[in-house]
């Protein structure tokens, strides 16, 4: 080990790759003589001589209480393992290093002497946390959850679920739209709560679209059977109704109305395997679509609102795809430069649609 790396260590001045390697030898070498522990003495040495006995007893009589702390603590194999590490020859050079080099050295010792002990508490405080997954525009995740359920999400989506599902119903909170294919429990429902609306499913396949900036929440069922419920100042919810496989139903967070529908559900469902399906659909939403899809900023003139598209995309590019409207309505496209910000990174490319007429 180069004295010059854990002087670096000590100033926090370590790349991570330096880093990596002073755990390497911390774990491997720190405690072999030949190999690292000399040339600290010497430096130790030569940096203070020899006259102070009552310092070196300060620091010997410190570092065997902290060893008589681990080994009241960690009656483990993995400390009977590392016993050799606390020989006397060790503890005779390391109490004279410590206090120069060795200080942030012995925090690692003893952090893989301790191991198990600190994992299993770490896990064990993480068991009560959640995670939340985030999809960012022009992406989208596939997402595994702790009862085997699957939640794929959208563009520009995310979700939040805890590390272990307990209690008498799996619940997780989502923000955009999610494709959920949930494992089969009848005791146990599975609950999906996005902007005030609470989806609940035993074993079963639908989606859910709620994005922040709209005022719609749409739940499309495929299998199985879901039921809606809205959610009360009180804590308390009253049922909106229940779903059957085919039904598509629009919640208006505005005005408290339910629309639903049923027949051919693809539409709703086409973006998990890539897909962009449009029947009769305005323009205005057919841009939020691409905004989210390809992370792009697009604008429309107001005398273009009123075109709507019925067509199918599935993997052409954004220009492809805006050429195929130019041609389906009389509207131009163009693109301005991206902007580079202080800071070094740059805006959404920024697209303008205007009327040819």
């Amino acid at each position: 080990m180069d004295k010059n790396i854990l002087i670096k260590f000590l100033n926090n001045r370590c790349t991570e790759e330096e880093v990596n390697e002073i755990l390497k030898w911390a774990k491997k070498e720190a405690y072999n003589k030949e190999k690292s522990i000399g040339w600290m003495y010497d430096e130790w040495e030569s940096y203070r001589g020899k006259e102070n006995a009552e310092e070196d007893k300060r620091f010997r009589s410190l570092f065997d209480k902290i060893r008589q702390h681990i080994n009241t603590e960690d009656k483990t194999r993995q400390v009977k393992k590392n016993k050799s590490l606390f020989s006397p020859v060790f503890i005779s050079v390391l109490t004279k290093a410590a206090a120069i080099l060795l200080i942030p050295v012995l925090a690692i010792l003893f952090y893989f002497v301790s191991e198990n002990r600190t994992n299993n508490k770490m896990y064990s405080n993480m068991m009560s946390d959640s995670l939340e997954v985030v999809s960012p525009n022009g992406g989208r995740t596939v997402v595994h959850l702790p009862d085997g359920s699957v939640a794929h999400l959208n563009y520009d989506s995310k979700i939040k679920y805890p590390q272990t599902f307990s209690g008498s119903v799996r619940e997780v909170e989502l923000s955009g739209e999610g494709y959920f294919e949930v494992s089969h429990n009848p005791k146990r429902p599975f609950i999906v709560k996005v902007r005030g609306i609470s989806v609940t499913a035993i074993g079963t396949v639908f989606n859910v679209m709620a994005y922040p900036e709209d005022r719609k929440v749409e739940t499309t069922l495929l299998e199985g059977k879901v039921v809606l419920s809205l959610s009360r100042h009180n804590g308390k919810k009253s049922k909106i109704g229940s779903m059957i496989p085919g039904q598509h139903v629009t919640y208006d967070v505005k005005t408290k109305k339910v629309y639903g529908t049923k027949g051919s559900v693809e539409k709703y469902v086409a973006w998990t395997d890539g897909r962009l399906v449009f029947e009769n659909t305005p323009i205005t939403e057919v841009i939020k679509r691409l905004n989210r899809m390809f992370n792009v900023d697009i604008e429309i003139a107001k005398n273009v609102q009123n075109y709507s598209y019925t067509v199918i995309f599935r993997n052409e590019t954004l220009s492809q795809i805006l050429d195929m409207l130019t041609i389906a309505t009389p509207i131009n496209y163009s693109i301005s430069p991206r902007k580079k910000l202080p800071n070094g990174s740059f805006l959404k490319p920024k697209i303008f649609i205007t009327s040819k007429i």
